[in-house]
């Protein structure tokens, strides 16, 4: 759905994982691209947000279980890739303060069912 990528080494990934409404994807990719750029001004070498193709329900936990996806909702798998925490950190408080990155009416989800977390690579092929 968005994959900005640039040149450089990842140091570090943040992760995100949420339910978005079938009928709001395209307000969420809108959404989607504007924050992929505004990471890339402040530093990131890749956005990725991925629309749920092939996402199986499992017998014990899985991807719409974790987000706990309602019926029309689909499951968006995103990551962002920087050279390193640091340039992650900052990054991130000048999203917080950036008045053009703050909401402006009715998200396209659910914040309160998404989760995210930072990674540092153990392997990078």
């Amino acid at each position: 759905m968005v994959d900005q990528k640039a040149d450089g080494t990842t140091g570090y990934t943040d992760g995100y994982l949420l339910p978005v409404p079938n009928d709001k994807k395209e307000a969420y990719k809108a959404m989607a691209e504007k924050a992929a750029g505004r990471f890339r001004e402040y530093g990131a070498l890749r956005v990725v947000e991925a629309w749920g193709d092939d996402v199986p329900d499992g017998k014990v936990t899985d991807y719409k279980r974790a987000v706990k996806a309602q019926e029309g909702e689909n499951v968006v798998y995103s990551y962002v890739e920087w050279p390193d925490k640091e340039t992650r950190d900052k990054a991130w408080e000048k999203m917080m303060s950036d008045p053009d990155m703050q909401p402006d009416g009715e998200m396209p989800f659910d914040g309160q069912r998404m989760f995210w977390g930072g990674f540092r690579p153990i392997v990078d092929e």
